[in-house]
C-alpha cells in the first residue's frame, strides 16, 4: 500500500530563494498551460504536450522533466475537477458554485506543490540530505529531518515521485512509500466493536472511551472563538480564522490518528478483528435542528474510519462494516429493541431484562455482535481501498476473507 512520508527541509536563505523562484515559475507555467487546455479543450497529457511543451521550456526556462510534470499536474487538476463535479461535490450542475468552477480555467497558487521524480530529486537517506533541481541549477547537500520512524520508513520503502511544497514559511518534501501489507488474519478471535458518537468520539466494546468530554470542552471553546471572529468580519479576524481553522484540522487529524493506532494495536494484540459502523450518507439521512448541526458535522468520522482501515490493512487485522440501525436502542444482553431503552445520552436501561450499561458501550457491543454474525456467515471483510489519486496509477489491493470475496466499502 502507498503511504506518504513528510520531511522538513533545512534550507539556507540562498537555497530557499532558489526553490521559491522555481516553485513560482512552475505554477505560473501551469496556470498558462491550464488556459491553453481550457481554450483548446485539450486536457489529456500527451495531446496537451504538443501544444505547450516547447513554449514552457523557452518562456520559463524549465527543464524537460519539470515541463512534463507541469503539464501532467494541469491534466490531473482537470481530471479531479471533473470527478468532483460528477460526484456532486461542487453542488448541482446549474448551481453558481459549480458553474464558477467549471466555466473558467484552473489557476494555480504561486506556492502550490510541484511533483519531482528521481531525475530531478535524489535522496541520500544515510546522510539525510537530498539533491534537488532548481532554475538556478542543482542544489546538493540539502539537509532534511523527520521523526525516527518516518526516516526509517523513508530509507526502506521510498518509491516514486515526491512533492515539493511550501507552507507557513517552511519547506517540505512529501515522499511516496510503498509499504508491504501483512497477511490478513482469516480466523480472528472475535471482534472489537467501535461505536462512533458526538459526545464520545469512539467507544470500544471493551468499555474504553477515547476522546470524550475533555475534547468536547476544547471543541466548544474553539467554536465560540470562531463565532466571535466571524461576527467581526475584519481582515485581521479573517486571518485569525484561517489560522485557527488549520490548527483545528491538524489537531483533529492527530487525534484520529491516535485513536486509530490504539484501536488497531489492541485488536492486533488480542487477535481480534475490528467492527465499525457503515455511516455512508448519514448526514443526508439525519435531520437536525440548527443548533445541533455544527456539533453533529464538526468531526471527520470518515477520516477516522479511513485511518483505522489503512492501519488495519498494514497490520493484517480484518475490518467489517455493519449496519448501525438501532444499535443504540437494542439491548446487548437480550436483544430487545425499544426507543425507551435509551434513558439518556449517557445511559441505556433495557425495558425487558433490566440490563443497565453505558449507552455507547452497549452500542459498541451490538456492533461487535453484528460483525461476528456476518463473519460466521462468511461475509466479506469490508476494508475500503484507498481512493486513487486522479490521473495517477495506483495499486488497488482488496481485502478478502478465507472464501476469497472481494472487498467493498489519505501517511500514517
Amino acid at each position: 500500500m502507498k503511504l506518504v512520508v513528510q520531511v522538513k527541509l533545512l534550507l539556507t536563505p540562498v537555497q530557499a530563494a532558489a526553490l521559491e523562484a522555481t516553485l513560482r515559475a512552475c505554477n505560473e507555467a501551469a496556470t498558462w498551460v491550464s488556459g491553453v487546455a481550457f481554450a483548446k479543450d485539450v486536457k489529456r497529457n500527451f495531446a496537451l504536450r504538443r501544444h505547450t511543451y516547447n513554449e514552457i521550456k523557452q518562456r520559463w526556462g524549465l527543464g524537460a522533466q519539470a515541463a512534463q510534470h507541469v503539464i501532467k499536474k494541469t491534466c490531473d487538476a482537470y481530471t479531479a475537477l471533473a470527478a468532483n463535479a460528477r460526484a456532486g461535490n461542487l453542488g448541482k450542475p446549474w448551481s453558481k458554485r459549480c458553474r464558477r468552477a467549471v466555466e473558467k480555467p484552473i489557476a494555480f497558487r504561486p506556492e502550490g506543490a510541484q511533483p519531482y521524480d528521481d531525475r530531478m530529486l535524489s535522496w541520500q537517506s544515510g546522510e539525510r540530505t537530498v539533491s534537488i533541481w532548481t532554475l538556478s541549477g542543482r542544489i546538493k547537500g540539502v539537509a532534511f529531518t523527520a521523526s525516527p520512524e518516518q526516516l526509517a520508513r523513508l530509507a526502506l520503502y521510498r518509491k516514486g515521485e515526491s512533492d515539493l511544497l511550501y507552507r507557513d514559511g517552511m519547506w517540505f518534501l512529501n515522499a511516496t512509500c510503498e509499504i508491504p501489507e501483512t497477511e490478513p488474519n482469516t480466523d480472528p478471535d472475535g471482534f472489537l466493536g467501535i461505536d462512533l458518537g458526538i459526545v464520545n468520539i469512539a467507544t470500544t466494546s471493551d468499555g474504553e472511551i477515547m476522546a470524550g468530554r475533555a475534547l468536547n470542552r476544547a471543541r466548544l471553546r474553539e467554536r465560540t472563538l470562531r463565532t466571535k471572529l466571524q461576527k467581526k468580519n475584519t481582515p485581521s479576524a479573517k486571518r485569525r480564522l484561517k489560522k485557527r481553522r488549520r490548527k483545528e484540522s491538524r489537531r483533529a487529524k492527530d487525534i484520529n490518528h491516535k485513536i486509530a493506532k490504539h484501536v488497531v494495536a489492541e485488536a492486533e494484540r488480542t487477535g481480534r478483528g475490528i467492527a465499525l459502523e457503515d455511516l455512508t450518507g448519514i448526514r443526508e439521512r439525519v435531520r437536525l435542528r440548527k443548533p445541533q448541526r455544527a456539533t453533529h458535522s464538526s468531526w471527520s468520522f470518515a477520516q477516522l474510519g479511513q485511518f483505522i482501515a489503512d492501519k488495519a490493512r498494514r497490520a493484517g487485522v480484518p475490518v467489517v462494516y455493519v449496519d448501525p440501525a438501532y444499535t443504540s436502542r437494542t439491548c446487548a444482553e437480550c436483544g430487545h429493541t425499544d426507543r425507551a431503552n435509551r434513558v439518556s445520552q449517557a445511559w441505556f436501561a433495557c425495558r425487558s431484562c433490566g440490563f443497565v450499561d453505558h449507552a455507547d458501550r452497549n452500542g459498541s457491543r451490538n456492533i461487535r455482535h453484528r460483525a461476528e454474525q456476518l463473519w460466521r456467515r462468511g461475509a466479506q471483510s469490508t476494508v475500503p481501498d484507498p481512493p486513487p489519486a486522479p490521473g495517477r496509477e495506483t495499486r488497488r489491493k482488496h481485502s478478502t476473507t478465507a472464501s476469497g470475496a472481494r472487498s467493498a466499502s489519505p501517511s500514517l
